[in-house]
């Protein structure tokens, strides 16, 4: 699974909207989304920014972040995903900015 999601990953990241890029919809078991994002990637929870069943994660050390929603069959999806997290930003101001 690492090389289509990785792929998938790489496929749709691309420049001008400061790191951000949009995807289709990449979705697994939840617990195989969690594994991908910390092994695969060194991310972990943003605390304080889930909301509506939506998860961000990110990375300071890689600088990449990762919206993940989890649905009720049990599934996550990405959401959308960058680069460019700006490590020490905290809460709306990192979102915010991320999103400009």
């Amino acid at each position: 699974m690492k090389p289509v999601f990785s792929g998938l990953i790489l496929a749709v990241t691309f420049g001008g909207f400061a790191g951000i890029a949009q995807a289709e919809e990449v979705c697994m078991p939840q617990h195989e989304m969690k594994s991908a994002l910390i092994d695969w990637y060194g991310e972990a929870p943003v605390p304080g920014q889930a909301k509506d069943n939506s998860q961000l994660w990110a990375s300071e050390e890689a600088g990449t972040w990762t919206l993940v929603k989890s649905m009720a069959d049990g599934n996550a999806c990405v959401m959308a995903q960058g680069q460019d997290w700006m490590e020490g930003a905290t809460g709306n101001k990192q979102l915010a900015a991320l999103l400009d």
